[in-house]
C-alpha cells in the first residue's frame, strides 16, 4: 500500500463517482477503479458498495476513511514543517557568548532581529569563556559562539570578525593620574607608560589570551612589566573591583557606562600594537544548517550596517 493510494481512495470516497473522482486525479477511469480494487484485495474487505449511481462507503470504508484522512493530513504536516526547517525557519539554535561581547549593544540587537526574522526557531542562550565556546562550536555542541579575541583557531571553526572597537582604561575616580585631565567627552587620554606602577586587573590569561598577551605586549613595548594583581573571570567583574580601589584596568569601549559614578574611562594614548577589542562569530564548519547560515548573515549584515553608519 502506498500513499497514492490512500489519495485515490479519499478522492472516491468524496466524489461517491469513479469518474468525477477520476478527473480530479488527472487520470483515466479504469486506471483508478483497478487502483481501488486491488487496494480493497490486500486490505481484504471492500471498501465500497458500486451501484449504478456511483459508490457509496461501506461501514469498513468509513473507517478506512478516517484513518486515511488523518495518515494524510500527518503526511502533509510532517512535508510542510521539514520544508519549514529545511528553510531554517523553524528548529534550535544554540548560542554561546562571553558576558564583555553581550555587553556591546550589537548583540542583542542582532538576537532581537534574528527572534523577529525567525519566530518559529527556538533559541537556546548560555554564557561561557573564549576557550569553552570555542571548543563548544569544535565539538559541535554549540551551534554559534560570540565572544572578543579568538583564543584559538582550529581548522573546523570558521571565524567571522564582526566588528573591532578600542579598548578604554578604566581608572577609579579618584585616582592621582586623573587630576586635572579634563577632556570635553569625559573620557581622558592616558598613555601606558604612566601606569608602571599600578596594579592591574585583567580577565584570566585562559578566557582572554589574545587581548591579554596584547596588553602585555604593550606595556613592555611601553618599559615596564604591568604588576597583575588580580585574574578575573568577567570582565564585569574587574570593573567592580577597579571601583573598589584594587588596581586599574581595560575593558572594551562599549563598557563605558558601567559603574561611571565610581569609575573614570581613558582613552591610550600611543600603544604598541594598537589595543582593540574585537567581537567575533564562531561557527562549525561542517555544521552550515539553515538557522545557523540564516544567523550568520543577518549578524553580518547588522554589523555591517553599524561600522557604515560610523
Amino acid at each position: 500500500m502506498e500513499l497514492r493510494h490512500l489519495r485515490y481512495f479519499t478522492m472516491v470516497a468524496e466524489e461517491r463517482h469513479f469518474t468525477r473522482a477520476a478527473a480530479r486525479l488527472h487520470m483515466q477511469q479504469p486506471p483508478l477503479s483497478q487502483q481501488i480494487r486491488a487496494l480493497e484485495l490486500e486490505l481484504g474487505f471492500d471498501l465500497f458498495k458500486r451501484h449504478a449511481k456511483g459508490v457509496d462507503l461501506t461501514a469498513a470504508g468509513q473507517v478506512f476513511l478516517e484513518e486515511a484522512r488523518a495518515i494524510l493530513a500527518q503526511v502533509d504536516n510532517a512535508s510542510r514543517r521539514a520544508a519549514r526547517v529545511a528553510e531554517g525557519v523553524e528548529g534550535v539554535l544554540s548560542i554561546g557568548f562571553t558576558s564583555s561581547a553581550a555587553a556591546h549593544p550589537l548583540i542583542p540587537r542582532i538576537i532581537r532581529a534574528y527572534r523577529q526574522a525567525f519566530p518559529r526557531v527556538s533559541i537556546v542562550l548560555h554564557e561561557g569563556n573564549a576557550r569553552g565556546l570555542t571548543d563548544e562550536v569544535g565539538a559541535r555542541s554549540l551551534d554559534v559562539g560570540i565572544l572578543r579575541a579568538p583564543v584559538a583557531r582550529p581548522d573546523e571553526v570558521q571565524f567571522h570578525r564582526l566588528l573591532n572597537e578600542e579598548l578604554l582604561l578604566v581608572l577609579p575616580v579618584d585616582h592621582p593620574l586623573l587630576a586635572g585631565r579634563e577632556a570635553p567627552d569625559g573620557m581622558p587620554e592616558l598613555r601606558l607608560a604612566e601606569l608602571r606602577d599600578e596594579p592591574f586587573i585583567l580577565v584570566r590569561r585562559p578566557g582572554a589570551p589574545g587581548m591579554y598577551a596584547n596588553l602585555l605586549k604593550a606595556c613592555r613595548n611601553a618599559g615596564f612589566e604591568p604588576e597583575v594583581a588580580f585574574e578575573v573571570e568577567r570582565m564585569l567583574t574587574n570593573v567592580s573591583l577597579v571601583a573598589a580601589g584594587a588596581g586599574v584596568s581595560v575593558v572594551p569601549a562599549s563598557m563605558k557606562d558601567l559603574q561611571r559614578a565610581s569609575v573614570v574611562y581613558c582613552r591610550i594614548v600611543g600603544a604598541k600594537p594598537r589595543l582593540a577589542a574585537p567581537i567575533t562569530l564562531l561557527c562549525h564548519a561542517q555544521n552550515q544548517t539553515p538557522p545557523v547560515i540564516n544567523f550568520t548573515t543577518l549578524a553580518r549584515r547588522l554589523s555591517g550596517r553599524l561600522y557604515l553608519a560610523r
